[in-house]
């Protein structure tokens, strides 16, 4: 048998495995093809302070290798989770993250408070992709000293671990990085999606009602390898959440090998709901044909020549 716990800082899961914001809903709505207990942890759908309707139809589009998709932000609104969905992933004995945003900075703040109020919540992980109103719509996570100021905010209303979200679009990987971890938080997840976009040709527009989005997928997985590597080389003592087009159980070896403690299953459940559940299933048939008896030992196992 291998030993499949880990640690993200000082969040302990089960196995190394989750559900990555956006993808799973809100740990609930696929629960007869993979119960969100069986997981690492499941990371919510981006909450904001009150419910949001997001982009206009169509905003999702298949790519040769991924997807690309402008949801906008869509949700239930903070309080509808407390009440309606904490207490069932709660009940069933789920770890859950709560996958923050907003456009001020005091935004994030609101949603962390509300959540601090349910005791079943394991952590935060802040979505710093969003546009800032107050900064003429800079991402908050292309600016470190935006980011620092945010993620300051955020843990000085909790104790709990504190993830942040980075963007790969953002001009200085290790910079936002370092922000980030100068401003309080406990791990970094890494990475967000890739702005792109998809053109009809036929109608010569885009295929997005709402123009570019955000791409997912294999196609972008060696370069989330590259940059969890990179940030791994360059912040060692930093716990590390990879997430870019992990497909299968090697896939997930490999990111960490590059340096991270645990992974994000995204866009493979669009396809195969129970995708996580599978790739755990295909980690534990690597490690055991390769001798590993403890999946932790792989972290920061790659040997660079």
């Amino acid at each position: 048998m291998v030993e499949l716990a880990v640690s993200v800082g000082a969040l302990r899961l089960a196995n190394p495995v989750l559900a990555a914001s956006g993808t799973f809903g809100y740990g609930l709505d696929l629960i007869d093809l993979c119960p969100p207990e069986r997981l690492g942890a499941v990371v919510s759908k981006g909450l904001s302070p009150l419910p949001r309707v997001g982009n206009p139809v169509p905003r999702i589009v298949e790519t040769a290798a991924g997807m690309i998709n402008a949801i906008g932000l869509q949700n239930i609104g903070v309080e509808a989770f407390c009440q309606e969905v904490a207490p069932e992933l709660a009940r069933r004995g789920a770890t859950v993250i709560v996958n923050v945003f907003g456009e001020r900075p005091e935004a994030y703040r609101e949603v962390i408070e509300r959540c601090e109020q349910v005791d079943s919540i394991a952590g935060y992980e802040l979505n710093v992709s969003c546009p800032n109103v107050d900064h003429g719509g800079m991402e908050f996570g292309h600016d470190p000293a935006q980011l620092v100021a945010l993620t300051a905010l955020c843990r000085a209303a909790t104790r709990r671990p504190l993830w942040v979200k980075l963007s790969p679009n953002a001009p200085h990987l290790v910079a936002t990085a370092q922000a980030a971890v100068d401003g309080g938080a406990d791990a970094l997840t890494l990475i967000n999606t890739l702005r792109a976009l998809a053109i009809d040709p036929y109608r010569r527009r885009p295929v997005l009602a709402s123009g570019c989005g955000g791409l997912s997928g294999p196609a972008i997985k060696p370069i989330a390898l590259r940059m969890v590597w990179e940030v791994h080389r360059a912040l060692p003592a930093v716990p590390l959440v990879g997430i870019g087009g992990i497909e299968s159980g090697r896939d997930a070896v490999e990111f960490l090998l590059a340096g991270a403690s645990a992974v994000q299953v995204g866009t493979a459940i669009f396809r195969q709901p129970s995708a996580p559940l599978r790739i755990l299933e295909e980690m534990e048939a690597f490690c055991e044909s390769q001798g590993v008896q403890e999946v932790r030992s792989l972290i920061g196992g790659l040997e660079w020549r």
